[in-house]
């Protein structure tokens, strides 16, 4: 790992912003991916006790999302540290990268940084099977549910209560009740968790403000792919974004950008490059995600084995990865 380099330049950004830094990268390597999940919780709690109270903490953070409750744990944790918690973007923080922000007070983005809908798809034992795949359920949207309503509304014409429970009985008719009630349960939760996180921002934060940025991140997207740069950020959703002077964004693109080459994310995990000609297996390990602070350095490794495979047709993969261990492991201190 290009660990040295990312000391030196992490404790250049702490001195330009005069704040602790702990830098959290959940890799979205193609076959090799990790997401945000309860695990970092006691991971982050070791960084935080070596670095100790301060007045500000700020989270360099690169993700594609992840699970939606662990952005509230986690930003409570960092909260029990620092009076001002801030949150650093070099590039992307999606969905519950997006959630953490909101508990951010202030929102630190360059030009390439993007922020994401936090409208999540839930899926259950009562989601309709894929036709493709008739093991597998296809995730249902919260959104597209409530638009689903909408469209009956206002395109197709409905009236009255009548109609309305015609259209819903349709709905249920083909996604199974308690899969709606499902969706019902995280369209409450995706607002109750924006409206903690962002009323935990220093001074007043007038209701209708808190209303007016989960209704823009939730049903005004319309896509959750939608990708939102920082001028929309500050200047429609009326997040508490600020644009760093040109050192700084150099400084944190540069940090990405050594991320980017130590997990290799622009190159795909192909497990067959792996093996030799003569060889039937072999055993690997890869990082998939980086903690980082002046204090600690901690990784998500995967450890696993690639088996070569008998040719059996064309279409037949000629290798197999079994993955035997993914976990945190503490790297360096």
């Amino acid at each position: 790992m290009g660990h040295n380099n990312r000391i030196n330049l992490i404790a250049q950004l702490e001195e330009q912003l005069q704040t602790a830094i702990i830098c959290y990268i959940t890799g979205d390597r193609e076959n090799l991916g990790t997401r945000i999940a309860p695990d970092i919780i006691r991971v982050f709690y070791r960084h935080l006790e070596l670095i100790g109270p301060r007045k500000t903490i700020t989270l360099f953070l690169y993700t594609r999302g992840g699970d939606l409750l662990t952005p509230y744990r986690l930003v409570s944790l960092i909260r029990e540290y620092c009076s001002v918690f801030k949150v650093l973007i070099p590039f992307r923080a999606y969905s519950a990268g997006t959630l953490i922000s909101l508990g951010a007070d202030e929102i630190i983005m360059g030009k390439l940084s993007e922020l994401s809908p936090i409208d999540p798809s839930v899926a259950n034992a009562f989601n309709p099977k894929d036709p493709q795949h008739p093991t597998a359920r296809i995730p249902v949207s919260v959104e597209d549910v409530s638009s689903y309503i909408l469209l009956a509304k206002e395109m197709a014409g409905l009236s009255n209560a009548e109609q309305a429970l015609e259209v819903f009985l349709r709905l249920s008719r083909e996604v199974h009740p308690l899969a709606l009630g499902n969706v019902y349960r995280n369209y409450a939760l995706i607002r109750s968790l924006g409206r903690k996180l962002l009323e935990m921002h220093q001074g007043d934060v007038s209701s209708e403000h808190v209303d007016s940025i989960i209704e823009n991140l939730t049903e005004k997207l319309y896509a959750h792919s939608y990708m939102i740069p920082r001028s929309e950020a500050k200047n429609r959703i009326n997040l508490n974004v600020s644009v760093p002077p040109p050192s700084v964004e150099k400084a944190m693109w540069t940090l990405y950008e050594n991320y980017e080459k130590d997990l290799q994310l622009t190159e795909p995990f192909n497990p067959a490059l792996l093996l030799e000609d003569h060889e039937r297996q072999v055993d690997f390990e890869a990082t998939g995600g980086i903690i980082e602070s002046l204090e600690r350095l901690d990784a998500f490794i995967f450890e696993g084995r690639v088996i070569r495979l008998a040719q059996q047709g064309n279409n037949a993969p000629p290798v197999r990865m079994e993955i035997i261990s993914q976990k945190w492991k503490h790297v360096k201190s």
